[in-house]
């Protein structure tokens, strides 16, 4: 088990609710097992995951551990949920040379029985003044996208309906629509923005994370009417089987970098499933290696809503070329053995 240090140069710097940042940096993790390399990605991401030196020291424990007694007694020893990054780097480095050794693309080692060339993905448009909102997702939609989400709650209420308003009016009624709060509603504000956009003239599909991350009795009020309630920042906080126990979400949205890895993630998405609660994959902008592990996790899980994979454009540089062709709001699937081809190219460490 190796690790190799990468700092990856953002696009154009991140607003968080912890800072902006404009590199993302983390840690490739490789691993040799039964004659085949795998390789994975740690890249931690505050306020989702644990800090850059907790990912460190996690996995220099792990490595420890697989020096003594292998790579899958070192997986063993990480934390889904105290430091759910550098699990996510080693599971995806044992995934990835599994998959490579049964000569299979990874989708189908994660369990995928349905051939899946592609995945839809959405577009994603920034908190703008009405006219800049409507213009970007009438470009995404020129772009090819079928599904727009719209970040919403750091205005009052009315001007986020507005908003969403001149979005449809601009995109037509063939395009799904969402909306995410990032926790920002109060109870009644979400109630007063679920009822404004429930109508067929919006027809808002889901609003995201509408309330604070700890209020599931809240989402579990708001939800099961004609807008979706989806939950993001809340699984972080509680933990997916929380969640779901409190009926709390009619979909999930799954950032396998934040869940520990694409094997734990999954296991999540067929729960969910097995309830009647829907799924979105999405990353937190990640490097290639987890951008494509997750394009093959929603590939895996068959039939899928659009994803929010469609982030490689906010990197100015990544650690190898890019197997996922965006085409027509769509990511391809790569059908080629393990996750990603031979890496080539600077890790821009």
């Amino acid at each position: 088990m190796t690790l190799e240090p990468f700092s990856l140069p953002l696009d154009r710097p991140l607003t968080t609710a912890n800072g902006t940042i404009d590199r993302r940096e983390g840690f490739v993790v490789a691993v040799e097992r039964r004659g085949e390399r795998g390789v994975g990605e740690a890249t931690p991401l505050p306020g989702w995951t644990e800090s850059r030196s907790a990912c460190e020291a996690a996995l220099e424990r792990a490595r420890a551990v697989a020096d003594g007694d292998g790579v899958d007694a070192a997986l063993d020893a990480l934390s889904p949920r105290g430091t759910p990054a550098a699990r996510h780097g080693l599971a995806l480095a044992l995934a990835d040379a599994r998959s490579r050794r049964a000569g299979v693309p990874l989708h189908r080692h994660l369990g995928g029985t349905k051939r899946v060339t592609a995945v839809p993905v959405n577009a994603t448009v920034g908190d703008g003044p009405t006219d800049e909102t409507a213009a970007a997702a009438l470009a995404a939609v020129e772009e090819g996208f079928d599904a727009i989400k719209v970040k919403v709650g750091a205005r009052a209420v009315e001007e986020d309906v507005a908003r969403l308003r001149a979005v449809r009016e601009a995109v037509g009624g063939g395009v799904e629509l969402r909306a995410d709060a990032n926790a920002a509603w109060t109870r009644e504000q979400a109630r007063e923005a679920v009822e404004a956009v429930a109508g067929p003239d919006l027809a808002v599909a889901y609003v995201e994370q509408p309330l604070a991350a700890d209020d599931l009795a809240g989402h579990a009020a708001l939800r099961g009417g004609p807008v979706g309630v989806a939950l993001d920042e809340s699984l972080v906080e509680h933990g997916a089987a929380t969640v779901l126990d409190a009926d709390a979400a009619d979909l999930l949205v799954l950032k396998p970098m934040a869940l520990g890895g694409p094997d734990r993630t999954r296991r999540i998405a067929c729960r969910a499933r097995s309830l009647g609660v829907r799924t979105v994959v999405t990353t937190t902008v990640d490097a290639v290696y987890a951008r494509t592990a997750a394009v093959h996790l929603a590939a895996s899980l068959g039939d899928v809503p659009a994803c929010g994979l469609a982030t490689a454009s906010m990197l100015a540089e990544d650690l190898a070329p890019d197997p996922c062709r965006l085409e027509g709001g769509a990511l391809t699937v790569p059908e080629r053995k393990g996750n990603v081809p031979a890496r080539a190219g600077s890790t821009g460490a």
